[in-house]
């Protein structure tokens, strides 16, 4: 279900926004009390139950989204058919930016649990950010970010055997968390996310859980061995 808040309720904390990835993210923090008379679009808030796109390749980019909570998988696919996972999408992460430039969306971008989302129309941001150079910085920042994310899924989890793609992998999911627990993904969608088979995504998670390398502590949720993983993803 689609409920719609204003952006001064967002800006504002108000409206359950008070932990939303558009506020935390201070994505838009730096616009001023003027800037809202000149905007009247809302904003979307709504879920996604896992297997579900956010939005497929090729489709217009009328609109930018941000992740309150959950994840997306961002997929491209090979000639042949098959698919690759180019990067993982979780809170606080802006897609969509592609849409600023007026291309259309590079990417299926398909919820892998389920995923609460803010939408908001691409022209809003447009025009605010060419009055506002606080938000353009932002913006900026966040394209980076969203390449540097890009390059290292290339160079890390590209690279090297099996074991230590998984490794590097785990500790990408746990990278700047308090907790050392992860949910995992499909065998399926972790090949496509390593460039490897899910046969052997499988094997390698069923080698890492006898090594008690990973230790599941709730369904589908694992306790990682930091040190140990470190160290076979270093080797």
């Amino acid at each position: 279900m689609v409920r719609s808040v204003t952006l001064r309720e967002a800006w504002a904390g108000e409206a359950d926004c008070r932990n939303c990835s558009l506020r935390a993210s201070v994505l838009f923090a730096g616009l001023a009390e003027q800037d809202f008379d000149r905007i009247h679009d809302p904003i979307d808030q709504f879920e996604l139950k896992p297997g579900t796109p956010l939005y497929q390749t090729g489709e217009i980019g009328d609109y930018m989204f941000t992740v309150r909570s959950g994840s997306l998988k961002l997929v491209q696919y090979l000639p042949e058919g098959s698919q690759r996972i180019v990067r993982i999408a979780r809170g606080t992460d802006v897609l969509g930016l592609e849409a600023l430039l007026g291309n259309a969306y590079q990417h299926d971008a398909v919820a892998l649990a389920p995923t609460e989302i803010c939408r908001f129309p691409t022209r809003v941001v447009k025009a605010l950010s060419k009055d506002n150079p606080s938000l353009h910085e932002e913006l900026m920042q966040r394209w980076q970010r969203a390449l540097n994310e890009a390059d290292a899924w290339l160079t890390e989890l590209s690279t090297g055997s099996a074991r230590q793609r998984v490794a590097r992998l785990l500790l990408r999911l746990v990278r700047d968390r308090e907790s050392s627990e992860c949910q995992l993904f499909g065998r399926e969608d972790m090949g496509a996310m390593l460039g490897i088979t899910t046969e052997t995504a499988s094997r390698t998670i069923a080698s890492f859980k006898r090594e008690s390398l990973i230790v599941e502590s709730r369904p589908n949720r694992f306790l990682l061995d930091i040190p140990n993983l470190r160290r076979i993803a270093e080797d």
